[in-house]
């Protein structure tokens, strides 16, 4: 009950935003990255595309899972720190046909610091792997949570920057991956430059 009310109340207040998308929308299978407090703005954006989304099986998760089924997504359950593996596994099957959205700092953190679940999914892959910012200028922060958590409030305008795609050659070496973990970090960092925070 508290699911499907919440994520009623989440999809009415994302019908009002204005989202201006910087860069395109991908067309072909492809691991998304974005950052954990900037979440809900980019699965409304991406919802058309009916892609694949990785959820914690904590009490958020549930609520955060009934939002995107809502919302025409396919969800993985699974997280860095309970059931990694097999949600990667299932992950990379699916990114050979779909667009598969993860949030490489979630869902506990660091804030902003990519672990290595999206870079490794999309080399095994053998798909781009493209980041994604998001910033609203009228927008509430949650500053007790641990990302600092993003909501865009009613009729905010939302500004989406998609990054060109990175590709991670087929064999590459286990420091090299490491140095695509550590790139994709700086780049997200970088990523839309006005970006609020």
């Amino acid at each position: 009950m508290i699911s499907a009310l919440a994520s009623f109340l989440i999809r009415v207040l994302g019908k009002t935003w204005n989202v201006d998308v910087q860069g395109r929308l991908p067309t072909g299978p492809c691991i998304v990255a974005f950052w954990h407090d900037e979440m809900l703005p980019v699965w409304f954006a991406f919802r058309a595309l009916r892609p694949v989304a990785l959820v914690s099986a904590s009490s958020d998760g549930q609520i955060l899972s009934q939002l995107l089924r809502d919302w025409c997504y396919d969800v993985v359950t699974g997280s860095s720190s309970s059931g990694g593996k097999e949600a990667l596994d299932e992950l990379v099957t699916h990114a050979s046909s779909r667009v598969v959205l993860i949030t490489p700092d979630g869902p506990r953190g660091p804030r902003h610091v990519c672990k290595p679940g999206v870079v490794v999914a999309a080399h095994r892959a053998g798909i781009p792997l493209i980041m994604v910012r998001a910033s609203s200028g009228f927008s509430k922060r949650f500053k007790g949570s641990w990302d600092s958590f993003m909501l865009p409030l009613p009729f905010a305008g939302v500004k989406l920057t998609i990054s060109a795609p990175l590709h991670i050659p087929s064999n590459a070496t286990r420091e090299e991956i490491d140095a695509f973990i550590q790139a994709v970090t700086n780049s997200m960092e970088t990523l839309g430059s006005e970006i609020v925070i």
